[in-house]
């Protein structure tokens, strides 16, 4: 026990290197936000909340009916504001018109604020906190009119691994997604399984990797599109982590590595899969980039902690393969960065399911009790400790 209080202490101290406490914070938010910072607000009763996370969202004052909606997974030892400000989400929301919603892990989850991504409690669909986060998306779709074709996904390290997890959970409600330094669906059912898969995936078929989304959801198809971003010096989450990421969509949209076409963006290797006139897997290798989110300061966004100036907007980039209007970074066109076939037009909308035929889920687990070394090693892998 005094193991695990002493990790609390070191996150709640690694917490206040992103800003304010938590009251203060949230007040910043409502009042007013200063340039630069995050414009998100708290929202409270979305819906049933069996991972028992908290829900931050924006919504420009003049969102126009069928706006786009992105979903914004943090990393551990973050949090929701402090990864907005830094990756300039809600900016760029309230810039181009669309909504976006960061779930934010409580520490009584997980005292590293980390995504449990890797238990099936609260990776599977209709279970904890993925069902807690379909929750948020519906609560969005409804009271603000989003177009339910225009529901994506993005997150970072451990935020990556669960938007994974979401992408094969809920593929009728997610259009794309987009991984930055995570790991692929089913990588891991337990903390010793994650330890290895973030340092030294086992190598694994792409059949078998598809087979793990395909068999997360009853849904046949059509599949979300893919986007993974990683740095090649990663040495937190393995830079194979990636590729398996890439092997694993690829399988479920039925192509091969070798239809690949490759260019380079902002002098980054990129590697790209197109189907029916548009890319459904992209790859973009951020060359000596460590563990954390590419940014680009030079447009606005703010270095901290695992969010790295490399002069290549991550946000921007993933937007723009989203397909939101206006996000491309300046210079895409340049021969920095060869503009490869462009996002078609979205699918035509697809109903989400009726939440009642989804099982409940059992509320958060028990890290700190019962176990403080486990995670203290979790907590370590990702550098964090």
């Amino acid at each position: 026990m005094a193991k695990a209080r002493t990790l609390v202490v070191d996150h709640r101290r690694e917490r206040n290197r992103w800003g304010a406490p938590a009251d203060r914070r949230r007040t910043r938010a409502r009042t007013g936000a200063r340039p630069g910072a995050s414009l998100l607000e708290p929202v409270e009763g979305f819906g049933p909340n069996p991972g028992a996370l908290d829900m931050l969202a924006y919504v420009p004052r003049k969102l126009a009916p069928d706006s786009p909606l992105v979903v914004v997974l943090h990393g551990c030892s973050q949090d929701a504001l402090g990864y907005d400000a830094s990756s300039g989400w809600s900016r760029l929301a309230d810039e181009l018109g669309f909504a976006v919603v960061f779930p934010e892990q409580r520490r009584a989850n997980n005292p590293g604020g980390c995504f449990n991504w890797f238990l099936p409690a609260h990776s599977a669909r209709g279970l904890g906190e993925t069902r807690s986060i379909r929750e948020m998306v519906e609560h969005m779709a409804t009271t603000h009119a989003i177009d339910r074709a225009r529901v994506f996904v993005t997150g970072l390290s451990a935020g990556g691994a669960m938007a994974s997890a979401l992408l094969a959970d809920y593929p009728e409600v997610f259009s794309a997604g987009a991984v930055i330094a995570g790991l692929p669906c089913g990588a891991a059912s337990s903390m010793q399984e994650a330890f290895r898969a973030m340092s030294d995936p086992r190598p694994r078929r792409a059949e078998e990797l598809g087979d793990m989304v395909r068999a997360a959801s009853p849904h046949a198809g059509p599949w979300p599109r893919m986007l993974v971003l990683h740095g090649t010096a990663d040495e937190t989450v393995a830079p194979g982590n990636a590729d398996a990421i890439v092997s694993q969509w690829l399988d479920v949209h039925g192509l091969s590595p070798d239809e690949a076409r490759g260019d380079a963006v902002d002098g980054h290797p990129r590697m790209s899969w197109t189907q029916d006139g548009r890319t459904v897997v992209q790859q973009i290798m951020v060359a000596e980039m460590g563990h954390g989110a590419p940014l680009d300061v030079g447009s606005g966004e703010r270095k901290a902690p695992f969010m790295l100036d490399v002069g290549l907007s991550s946000t921007r980039r993933i937007a723009d393969f989203f397909g939101i209007s206006g996000a491309q970074p300046k210079g895409a066109g340049s021969k920095r960065a060869t503009a490869l076939a462009s996002p078609s037009a979205m699918e035509p909308e697809r109903n989400l399911p009726r939440r009642t035929a989804e099982p409940e889920a059992p509320l958060g687990w028990p890290l700190v009790t019962r176990c403080g070394s486990a995670l203290d090693k979790l907590l370590r892998g990702f550098g964090l400790r």
